[in-house]
């Protein structure tokens, strides 16, 4: 039986449509009905869209959270070129429509590689980037102006996985911590010259931690109700 109070550190593969913070308050609640009022907190956000990896330390494992945080992580992406939408992915209506009939395979193949190495983005401002205290997201939701300030991350790895046109381009990517593989794609569609935006995303590791040993949200809450009837 895990001893949740002294610590444990869960992989769980995060819904489409859930906040981070959703997946936390979840399995806080899963725990505590089962073994009593119990820290929990995770180790990296996750957009609400995307899927995939997050992890969560309880008890004294959250001391872990920030060590974790500083782990590279890797992403498969789904992408669109000939659009940008303002928060970089499929939440926002697309805009800036433009034609992608020129672009090839080879074209975007090219392009990729001025995306690998150490590179300068800036955050979307639809973000958790903080501001003055405050969230980006919430200014930029109230329609305030948003001003980021441009980050330096590594990508040690961006290739092509899938290519099916321009409306539908799968990728790998592994990054530094604090990477917005929605800046990437934005950029990627800026030098392009047709702009593009996020389809799906999902996590796939976070350092040695993998998505295929994670726990779906359901598995994880039946295996505690049949721990506790025994």
């Amino acid at each position: 039986m895990m001893n949740f109070q002294e610590g444990q550190t869960l992989l769980f593969n995060k819904p489409k449509g859930w906040t981070s913070f959703d997946v936390v308050k979840k399995v806080r609640g899963i725990i505590q009905r089962r073994v009593g009022r119990t820290k929990v907190g995770h180790a990296g956000t996750l957009d609400p869209l995307a899927t995939g990896l997050l992890i969560l330390c309880t008890g004294r494992h959250t001391k872990l959270i920030e060590s974790m945080q500083n782990l590279g992580k890797g992403y498969v992406v789904t992408f669109k070129l000939g659009a940008t939408t303002a928060s970089y992915d499929a939440e926002f209506p697309e805009e800036n429509i433009s034609d992608t009939s020129q672009i090839t395979q080879e074209m975007v193949e090219a392009a990729l590689g001025n995306f690998r190495g150490e590179i300068t983005q800036l955050p979307p401002i639809f973000s958790a980037v903080k501001i003055d205290g405050k969230r980006a997201y919430k200014s930029a939701r109230k329609g305030k102006e948003v001003k980021l300030r441009p980050r330096n991350v590594v990508v040690t790895r961006f290739e092509l996985l899938e290519y099916q046109g321009p409306n539908a381009i799968s990728a790998e990517i592994h990054c530094s911590k604090g990477t917005y593989i929605r800046s990437i794609i934005h950029d990627l569609g800026q030098a392009l010259g047709v702009g593009g935006y996020i389809l799906e995303l999902e996590r796939t590791f976070i350092g040695p931690h993998k998505l295929t040993d994670a726990w779906e949200i359901d598995a994880f809450q039946q295996m505690m109700e049949e721990e506790a009837s025994i």
